[in-house]
């Protein structure tokens, strides 16, 4: 009797989810199972019906690998942690006679991937994703998506840069980034901008004014300099780090499926941008700054080939393990193997999610990313003519920019 597996996509799009798709597809067919598409995640599902669904075969995935997007669409409805709907979803499965199941998603798919596994006596294999890169996989693989949203990141950020140089001023660009800096310090590094903040530089409970001291130094040294003009990349998480007082924070912020605020109605790039130019205009210093979010545009950007081929190997191998008989679990790339890891080893036991990675600040790539910003440097601080050379050009006195810069400088 042939077999069936099910494919669903969870969360929000990264570029390469029709290569995972793909792959997973191609292989199972050449194994001889039948392969439906769940239609938006676990949202219909979870509602019981069984009507959303869409046949696969080589044909209609054969070329997918190239594009952006799901065919299968994406969805963050679907809640697994509610009893009733859970039952709902097992049901449904058990009426479109799924023997397997592929997800692919971020930390929440993950999740609901795991609950689903000890729901129902079949195959469960998760395969992660998201352009954040907080997934902790096994020898600090990149997740998929990540790659190619930080080269089309690069991208825009190098036409603002130009724009920035032409019209002699500054940018604000808040990038993706839940709880890490990952995506925010790729691009910062990569293209060369004079600043870059993540969330892993701040303690809780902080306030626009820490952040802006950062900015506003790296505004006087450029100015310093003779530039008027720069980019600074800034992680949306750092949001989640502010005193919710902070963010004047209104009712048309909406709060996503899973309970979380969106970053995207939150004010931040604005926020900071109204205190560094107050700041400024107090001192008489002309200083144009615009703010830009940049986001939703890279997350079903056409795949580069390194996703390409990750996600074949990824769909590959998620089919491989249901193929020989693993349960369930979440399947990597470590040094050209693939590797299925038990979903346990993934979870925060604190909070029962998947664990996240953080940038390491004791890295040699974070000191990099460091050693290349324009930041105001505790030696800047002992140069009397370069103290000389900031007061000119900000018209604020030496001994203010000690008391309002010194907290935030970097080690020489």
């Amino acid at each position: 009797m042939t077999k069936t597996l099910g494919i669903f996509c969870g969360g929000g799009p990264a570029p390469g989810l029709n290569g995972v798709i793909s792959s997973a597809t191609i292989e199972a067919m050449n194994r001889g199972w039948r392969v439906l598409g769940l239609r938006d995640g676990l949202r219909w599902i979870g509602e019981g019906r069984t009507d959303q669904v869409r046949e696969l075969d080589i044909n209609a995935v054969s070329r997918i690998h190239f594009t952006g997007g799901s065919v299968l669409g994406i969805s963050r409805r679907g809640n697994v942690d509610d009893p009733e709907e859970l039952g709902r979803m097992v049901e449904a499965l058990k009426e479109l006679g799924i023997d397997a199941l592929i997800s692919i998603g971020g930390d929440g798919t993950s999740h609901a991937a795991r609950v689903i596994a000890r729901a129902i006596d079949i195959p469960v294999v998760h395969v992660p994703k998201t352009i954040d890169n907080d997934i902790p996989l096994p020898g600090g693989m990149s997740t998929f998506g990540f790659q190619t949203a930080r080269d089309f990141g690069v991208e825009v950020v190098q036409s603002i840069m130009e724009d920035a140089r032409t019209c002699q001023r500054w940018y604000f660009v808040v990038t993706m980034g839940r709880n890490a800096g990952h995506l925010a310090m790729g691009i910062g590094k990569a293209a060369g901008v004079p600043l870059t903040l993540i969330p892993e530089e701040f303690e809780d409970n902080c306030s626009i004014d820490d952040y802006a001291k950062l900015c506003e130094a790296s505004i006087l040294r450029r100015l310093m300099l003779g530039r008027r003009d720069g980019v600074v990349v800034i992680a949306e998480g750092l949001a989640h780090k502010l005193r919710p007082a902070e963010l004047h924070l209104s009712d048309e912020c909406t709060i996503n499926a899973h309970g979380h605020v969106r970053l995207n109605d939150l004010p931040l790039g604005f926020a900071l941008r109204q205190k560094v130019a107050w700041t400024f205009e107090q001192r008489k210093v002309p200083v144009t700054i615009m703010e830009k979010n940049i986001g939703y545009e890279l997350r079903c950007k056409d795949p580069v080939p390194f996703d390409i081929e990750y996600t074949r190997d990824l769909g590959f191998g998620a089919m491989r393990a249901i193929l020989r008989g693993q349960r369930q679990g979440i399947v990597c790339l470590e040094m050209g193997k693939i590797r299925v890891i038990p979903f346990e080893e993934f979870e925060d036991r604190r909070s029962g999610r998947t664990k996240v990675r953080l940038v390491d600040l004791d890295s040699e790539s974070y000191e990099v990313s460091l050693a290349y910003q324009m930041r105001l440097r505790d030696s800047d601080f002992e140069n009397p003519e370069t103290m000389q050379k900031l007061s000119e050009v900000s018209g604020m006195s030496p001994e203010y920019i000690t008391e309002r810069y010194r907290g935030v400088a970097t080690r020489s």
